[in-house]
């Protein structure tokens, strides 16, 4: 048992395997109180008055208590973000970092101007930590580029992938999670699917093209094909044979 778990996760792409590894250590972490979850989750003016910039990045790595909802949300992890890393990004290690960069971007942003906005500020005020949502905003992007394939939830229903996030939204409002949280990740998503995908195809221009720095910090990973066997291919003809042609 111990074995398959362990080559199950070295199997993993680098950036779901480093993202599990982190999200796991500190939540538990946080649980042993090694770390406390008061020095991680975001707060503006923490980081803009006394400088605890890590805050803009700790906050997408602790996912509360580790209850069934942690295994819960493990599980959307491991899963959405290695099936994107290892089939939409087959190759593009780069362009799967940038699109969490630009998830992460977004979300911290929308949580920063819903802060200042009257009627929903309260609301906004009590996202203190993004990691959900950015899990949420990997499960979106999949469905939108899988909309086709069947699933299944709980063995109740079936539906295809394009219905995933909105049927983990209902469930999460019947358990009595916030929907704001899932909501928030579907933006996130929706703004990353309508710019990479759907904003090129309209106009032949590509907005979220990754930095070269970007690029430079991952070595691009070669598709290999693979040759089918028992092909023989004939030599080239000779000079004299082409000249006579």
């Amino acid at each position: 048992m111990a074995q398959a778990v362990e080559e199950w996760y070295k199997q993993m792409p680098i950036i779901t395997r480093s993202y599990l590894t982190a999200a796991i250590v500190t939540t538990i972490g946080c649980s042993l109180d090694i770390i406390s979850p008061y020095d991680l989750y975001l707060n503006p003016r923490l980081v803009v008055k006394h400088y605890q910039v890590w805050r803009i990045i700790t906050n997408f790595l602790y996912f509360r208590q580790m209850d069934l909802d942690f295994l819960f949300h493990m599980f959307f992890l491991a899963r959405y973000c290695k099936l994107l890393e290892e089939n939409s990004f087959r190759g593009r290690t780069a362009d799967f970092f940038y699109m969490l960069l630009f998830g992460a971007t977004v979300l911290t942003g929308i949580v920063l101007l819903g802060g200042m906005i009257p009627y929903v500020s309260e609301s906004f005020a009590k996202i203190i930590f993004l990691s959900n949502s950015l899990t949420f905003m990997m499960v979106y992007v999949w469905s939108k580029q899988n909309p086709f394939i069947h699933m299944s939830f709980l063995g109740l229903f079936t539906f295809t992938a394009a219905y995933l996030p909105w049927v983990l939204l209902g469930f999460s409002v019947l358990v009595g999670a916030s929907a704001w949280v899932d909501l928030l990740g579907m933006i996130a998503g929706h703004a990353y699917y309508f710019l990479e995908d759907v904003y090129p195809r309209m106009t032949g221009r590509r907005p979220l093209r990754t930095p070269a720095f970007i690029r430079s910090l991952f070595a691009d990973e070669p598709v290999v094909a693979a040759r089918p066997a028992n092909i023989r291919f004939a030599a080239p003809p000779a000079d004299d044979d082409v000249q006579r042609n």
